[in-house]
């Protein structure tokens, strides 16, 4: 833990006190996290080659899919390994919220690597079924959700942003709250991850609303100015989501279009379920249906799709759901969508930004 190291360092030699500044372990995190991607990067790649570790198409997906049958997919696995490490070297090992960070994205991750290997191993586009993912997913939900209501350190109310005074105490509630944002979250970015670099794009720019976020609320003089609720520890929350971040560009880079790795349902899962925890844990979770807006549209229009289809009899409201496919099958380019689709979600993060000064 380097963090714990340069720290002790610091009291000899004063150079080393910049490590005690959190936008500095920030900024090292991300650094970390991607750099061990450029590094290694390449190697994953064709580690999972080795191993025929292969993406399997949807049947009725776009015609234009099939060339995409055979790229490397379970690149969870290297943005969890990454970010992991990166968080063992700059963030402090005494934060439990680092902790429950961790347990609850390598959680979903399990869920995720036993759906991709089913697919895999049967080499086909079938994985664990719809009831047996969310299960899974709200078990973990659950569970975190019951520890975060037991642990005094955490406060189970839902606060409205721009209504500083207006704060509802969930109460055991909270539990079944937590489980419905995390499985939520996870699950609307998973629906997300249909084009190169689609899901990964705007999680990243999520992530670093929340960031800013997480690094406001755990600081007390911040927190108070902006009367946002204040959070002991939850600056380590953005030392874990840099980390991410750092993480998923380097993936990113792999993953743009055309795509050498994909995440899989591992990655997605699991980055969907952080971003998730990371709301519930700095007190701004309804804000979250703004800043991963983009994944909520692309979960509603599924919903819809359904909807509509059993109502009328077999009419379909998109030409294809999610809604990227949508405008796939109206002929939009595939980097066309996904580079649209990112602005959207830039928009969305600036405007989440925005209602730290709502109060």
């Amino acid at each position: 833990m380097l963090y714990k190291f340069f720290l002790s360092l610091s009291l000899d030699l004063s150079a080393f006190n910049v490590f005690r500044y959190i936008t500095f372990r920030i900024i090292l995190a991300s650094l970390t996290s991607m750099l061990l991607w450029f590094v290694f990067g390449p190697r994953f790649i064709r580690l999972i080659k080795s191993f025929e570790l292969k993406q399997h198409i949807y049947e009725l997906a776009p015609a234009n899919h099939r060339q995409k049958a055979g790229t490397p997919t379970m690149g969870g696995i290297m943005i969890l390994a990454t970010a992991f490490f990166s968080c063992l070297l700059w963030s402090d090992p005494s934060a439990r919220v680092v902790w429950l960070m961790w347990l609850v994205t390598l959680g979903y991750a399990l869920i995720g690597l036993q759906d991709d290997l089913l697919k895999v191993l049967k080499k086909r586009n079938l994985g664990l079924t719809p009831r047996q993912k969310l299960a899974a997913q709200v078990l973990i939900g659950g569970l975190a959700g019951l520890y975060m209501y037991l642990d005094p350190g955490f406060n189970p109310t839902l606060t409205f942003p721009g209504l500083k005074n207006i704060t509802i105490n969930l109460g055991p509630f909270y539990i079944l709250f937590a489980a419905l944002v995390l499985v939520s979250t996870s699950s609307a970015v998973n629906i997300t991850d249909g084009l190169d670099g689609l899901a990964i794009g705007p999680l990243i720019m999520a992530a670093g609303t929340y960031m800013v976020f997480a690094y406001c609320a755990g600081n007390s003089v911040i927190a108070n100015y902006l009367q946002i609720p204040g959070v002991p520890g939850a600056s380590e929350v953005a030392v874990v989501l840099a980390a991410l971040i750092g993480a998923g560009l380097g993936f990113l880079w792999f993953n743009t279009y055309p795509a050498d790795i994909f995440m899989g349902d591992l990655g997605a899962l699991s980055l969907g379920a952080a971003l998730g925890l990371a709301a519930l844990i700095v007190k701004q979770e309804l804000v979250l249906i703004l800043v991963g807006g983009l994944f909520v549209i692309e979960a509603l229009s599924v919903i819809f799709q359904v909807a509509f289809f059993k109502t009328f009899g077999g009419r379909r409201l998109f030409r294809m759901s999610p809604l990227h496919h949508h405008f796939e099958l109206k002929g939009w380019p595939e980097p066309k969508i996904i580079v649209r689709f990112w602005i959207i979600a830039i928009i969305l993060g600036l405007a989440g930004l925005s209602t730290l000064k709502l109060r």
